[in-house]
């Protein structure tokens, strides 16, 4: 089955361009030369990304490969201005970064709603022959003509905006947790790469305090190499606040699995390290107090550890706690 997730999309967009100016001379019954009156031309049309709450992935995107804007009108007589050319819109969801194909060059990024970004300007309108009249040219007989289009491919990615990033091996427990602490559902199996698409959900806390949760496909080593899904989804961990990593207690030594998505993440943005971080055990059910105490013994240093299931509810609220109080105090 086609998943709706489509978080990259490459369009070819061309602006309008700039209507010309008229050279246009009066003529009327009593006087023959009465002088330019050529009006300017109109702007052409702009390619305009605008942010929208309503979209949550590039799908309505997927299969649009050409988007042109309109032509500005030419000037007329009577020094009339051409028409601008009708814009191009085209919504996007909050989160979306925009780059020319070609160089790489990023044209800007949409993070709030109504938010527009102009990724191709229409070219200015030229001016009419009126604009050159002096008192040693009274009939200029030329005008300039419009600014030409902007044509370009660009690449419209979408970065997910979530406040928490949950980063672990396949099948570490992932989307169980997300489906427990929030109303969202993914798909749930007992076999790695169940979750291919990033899943949102909103975790609500005390005193009706939420916040946002994205699940991405897990990593495994060499994914900032292509290996995997990870390379594909990591760029949706890049503006979350916390990054909480996920590790299996089935795996025994949880220092040396949390090294290795460090790792991952190190080679892919060395920015990414500067986040918040949180390692959550899980599957905790499925081990007693003696195994705990003992992988205790393996985590790592400097960074806030807690124990979890989230079939029987271990310590959920408490990693709740945990991941608010971070948000709040920017500890």
């Amino acid at each position: 089955m086609t998943s709706n997730f489509v978080d990259y999309v490459k369009i070819l967009v061309r602006s309008g361009k700039g209507g010309a100016g008229s050279a246009h001379l009066l003529r009327v019954k009593y006087n023959a030369k009465a002088g330019p009156d050529g009006g300017d031309g109109g702007r052409g049309g702009h390619v305009i990304l605008r942010g929208t709450t309503q979209r949550w992935t590039l799908l309505h995107l997927k299969y649009t490969k050409h988007v042109f804007a309109e032509n500005g009108q030419n000037g007329g007589e009577n020094l009339r201005t051409g028409r601008t050319g009708a814009d191009e819109v085209l919504e996007v969801p909050l989160g979306c970064v925009c780059r020319d194909a070609e160089t790489g060059e990023v044209l800007g990024e949409v993070t709030e709603e109504g938010q527009e970004l102009i990724i191709a300007k229409g070219g200015r309108g030229g001016l009419g022959n009126d604009h050159f009249k002096s008192a040693t040219n009274q009939t200029p007989r030329y005008a300039q003509p419009g600014e030409p289009a902007v044509e370009r491919w660009v690449i419209i990615e979408l970065k997910v905006l979530a406040d928490v990033g949950l980063v672990g091996f396949p099948n570490a427990g992932k989307s169980t947790f997300l489906s427990t602490v929030s109303a969202a559902r993914p798909e749930i199996a007992d076999y790695p790469f169940t979750t291919l698409v990033p899943n949102l959900g909103i975790v609500k806390h005390r005193d009706d305090h939420s916040f946002c949760i994205a699940d991405i496909p897990g990593i495994i080593e060499g994914a900032a190499e292509g290996k995997g899904l990870g390379l594909r989804f990591l760029r949706h961990i890049e503006r979350n606040s916390i990054l909480l990593f996920m590790v299996s207690c089935e795996q025994l030594e949880i220092d040396k699995e949390y090294q290795v998505l460090l790792g991952e993440l190190r080679k892919y943005n060395p920015e990414l390290l500067d986040k918040q971080r949180i390692l959550a055990v899980t599957k905790c059910d499925i081990i007693d107090d003696v195994m705990q105490r003992q992988l205790k013994e393996h985590l790592p240093k400097g960074i806030d550890c807690i124990f979890i299931s989230a079939v029987t509810g271990q310590n959920i609220q408490e990693l709740k706690d945990m991941i608010f109080n971070k948000l709040t105090t920017n500890a």
